[in-house]
């Protein structure tokens, strides 16, 4: 019979998940089911991936956040029985996940400009009450604030420099409450997906990258297994729902890097 450790909502200490995981290492216990949002599975992700020798657990996931960016687009059901199932149950595949400045991790996704302003700043209140939607309502509510990061970015075969709107560099594909900044993006191909949103005559560039993404001048397209961004100022890069500020960046893939349980048709596996 297999063992599990179920995680509700956010761990509530720094730290909380990797209490956790040791616990269950210990326990010999095959799966960790991470029960919350984007924010959850990734604190439990990023625990696991400290594990040293075999016998590591799996992750398992319950999407019970606000948005559930990672588990929508990964295919985890909705329904929690069906969820819980597959978390115990399901096949262990072998995923990536990313490193920024050889600390901290993401599983889904990092988000830099307005966007992440956004998600910062939306209330937990409105969250709580309309779900992914408050980011976009609370998004009309500050377009005042709208404005464009500088900032240099380079890659494998890659180099861009300008302005701004929205960066989004990502291992998953949606963020926000499923806006898909990252379309094409696998978590089991070594690679990093990029799309900015560049900040040439704001307000236009915002709305026509919103409706027309086919072959828009202001969409800038990139693949790497490593990003390095540098900016004149401080800049803010949403991962999976943590904050990190600063002026330089570097962002890499680590392949294979944990087992996840995930659907047999999960559309984030080539």
């Amino acid at each position: 019979m297999r063992a599990w450790r179920f995680t509700s909502g956010s761990p509530g200490e720094k730290g909380d998940a990797q209490r956790y995981v040791d616990e269950a290492r210990q326990l010999g216990v095959e799966t960790v089911i991470a029960g919350g949002g984007d924010g959850t599975i990734n604190e439990v992700s990023a625990a696991l991936i400290q594990c040293q020798g075999g016998n590591v657990p799996a992750l398992g996931i319950l999407p019970l956040g606000t948005a559930n960016d990672f588990a929508t687009s990964a295919g985890i059901p909705e329904a929690l029985d069906k969820a819980l199932k597959l978390a115990i149950a399901g096949n262990a595949v072998a995923i990536d996940i990313a490193q920024v400045n050889d600390k901290t991790c993401f599983i889904n996704m990092a988000t830099g400009g307005f966007g992440t302003r956004i998600t910062t700043e939306t209330p937990e209140k409105l969250k709580a009450a309309l779900g992914g939607v408050s980011y976009f309502i609370h998004g009309l509510m500050r377009m005042d604030t709208l404005k464009p990061d500088r900032c240099e970015i380079r890659g494998e075969n890659f180099h861009w420099q300008g302005d701004a709107l929205v960066i989004g560099i990502g291992n998953g594909r949606q963020a926000g409450g499923g806006q898909q900044l990252c379309p094409g993006a696998l978590i089991n191909d070594g690679l990093l997906q990029l799309r900015i949103f560049t900040g040439e005559e704001l307000l236009p560039a915002l709305f026509s990258t919103l409706t027309q993404l086919e072959e828009n001048p202001n969409i800038v397209d990139g693949a790497s297994a490593w990003f390095d961004i540098q900016a004149p100022h401080e800049i803010t890069f949403n991962l999976d729902g943590e904050p990190l500020s600063g002026q330089e960046f570097h962002i890499e893939i680590l392949p294979n890097a944990l087992r996840c349980r995930l659907p047999p048709d999960c559309p984030l596996l080539r």
